[in-house]
């Protein structure tokens, strides 16, 4: 999805979150709960912004006019380097439904829950105080 690819590239992340649909649901590359609802999911966005260091889509797989896309990225935490995908699905309107990360290796996983696991707190609260 270039739109989305565009904001993050850009560090835009209000024009990302608003490429969000209010029924997103975010599954997280380290928690097995998924995360249900835009408030949450932009909150999860903004923190991943500020832990990844050298972020950068890498490419991007499927149909630009199809309803599923896959933005492969190399990011670093701390001083593990990791790569991912988000996985991302569209409703009828064009916006983010479903939003699946995978990373590997998992050094880098465990480096990116250890830094978003002292964050979280905060991250819930933001989510509901958008929410409210």
């Amino acid at each position: 999805m270039r739109a989305f690819r565009e904001a993050v590239e850009a560090g835009d992340m209000d024009a990302a979150v608003a490429l969000l649909a209010e029924d997103v649901v975010f599954t997280s590359p380290v928690v097995f709960k998924p995360y249900p609802g835009k408030a949450i999911t932009a909150a999860i966005l903004r923190a991943v912004a500020q832990v990844f260091e050298d972020f950068r889509y890498e490419r991007e797989i499927g149909d630009p006019a199809g309803r599923d896309h896959a933005l492969v990225f190399t990011a670093r935490v701390g001083d593990r380097r990791l790569t991912g995908c988000d996985f991302l699905h569209v409703n009828e309107d064009g916006l983010i439904d479903d939003f699946m990360v995978m990373v590997r290796p998992l050094s880098g996983a465990h480096a990116l829950a250890e830094a978003m696991g002292a964050p979280f707190e905060q991250i819930v609260k933001e989510a509901e105080a958008r929410s409210a």
